[in-house]
């Protein structure tokens, strides 16, 4: 990592910590109205074993229901990319199933599953992130040239070797950039559970029990750290792209 690579980021931070602050002064808005940057510190010392508990369960359910729509989005756009077909048929499902506002659908999936909490928060962030990666993986198929087809059917290249060698390389830097997307909406699907199922464990229902006693820097406190959760799951994206699509990454100054 360069210089200018972390200086920047952080400068940014830096920057926009102090006009919270700056905001939250200016207006002589108390702790119990809006927190500011400087409460953050002692709430989490105040709960540090709480947010080490709390964090790693909401983290471990947000990777497996990403991981889960990665390999259910990765199958249905694959079938969508190579079947005119199947998107014909599944694109309108897809998309319609995607306007549902998935926060009228997890009270639906908290009463179906009573109890089985981790289940309901593994499906609610499958749910609300594997669209966008059936759709990128779809389209990176379906927009594959077709000389590149012909020429490799024309040297005997089985289906399968045409998807390894030509279709997935090219599908890749699509997928990657719905898989940015998708880390963050994992999240939003697993804290939805959290803070709405009574059985509720997680940043969502510390966030909730925070609401409950009006306790503003706590409130905040959560949002920060599901905040620096998404950013680290993003990086790893990020470093896993430049592994396996780093020949597509066009640098600028």
């Amino acid at each position: 990592m360069s210089l200018r690579s972390a200086f920047v980021p952080a400068t940014a931070l830096i920057v926009f910590l102090l006009l919270w602050e700056g905001l939250v002064w200016a207006n002589g808005w108390p702790n119990y109205k809006m927190a500011s940057p400087s409460d953050l510190g002692p709430a989490f010392t105040k709960h540090w074993d709480l947010f080490l508990v709390m964090s790693w369960q909401t983290l471990w359910r947000t990777v497996v229901g990403l991981l889960l729509a990665i390999v259910v989005g990765t199958g249905l756009g694959m079938l969508m990319g190579f079947s005119r077909l199947m998107r014909d048929a599944l694109y309108p499902l897809l998309v319609g199933f995607n306007a549902i506002p998935k926060a009228t659908v997890v009270p639906i999936v908290a009463l179906m599953f009573v109890g089985q909490h981790d289940f309901n928060t593994i499906l609610i962030a499958f749910m609300i992130s594997f669209f966008p990666i059936a759709v990128s993986v779809s389209i990176g198929l379906s927009t594959l040239e077709p000389e590149y087809r012909d020429i490799l059917r024309s040297l005997g290249a089985s289906q399968a070797t045409i998807f390894w060698k030509i279709a997935l390389p090219k599908t890749l830097p699509e997928f990657f950039g719905a898989l940015k997307v998708a880390v963050t909406l994992a999240f939003i699907g697993t804290n939805l559970m959290e803070i709405v199922s009574p059985h509720g464990r997680g940043l969502g229902a510390l966030f909730d029990s925070g609401k409950t006693n009006s306790d503003y820097p706590l409130m905040f406190a959560v949002l920060v750290m599901l905040a620096f959760l998404g950013i680290v799951l993003f990086y790893v994206v990020v470093f896993l792209e430049r592994i396996f699509a780093g020949w597509a990454d066009r640098k600028s100054s």
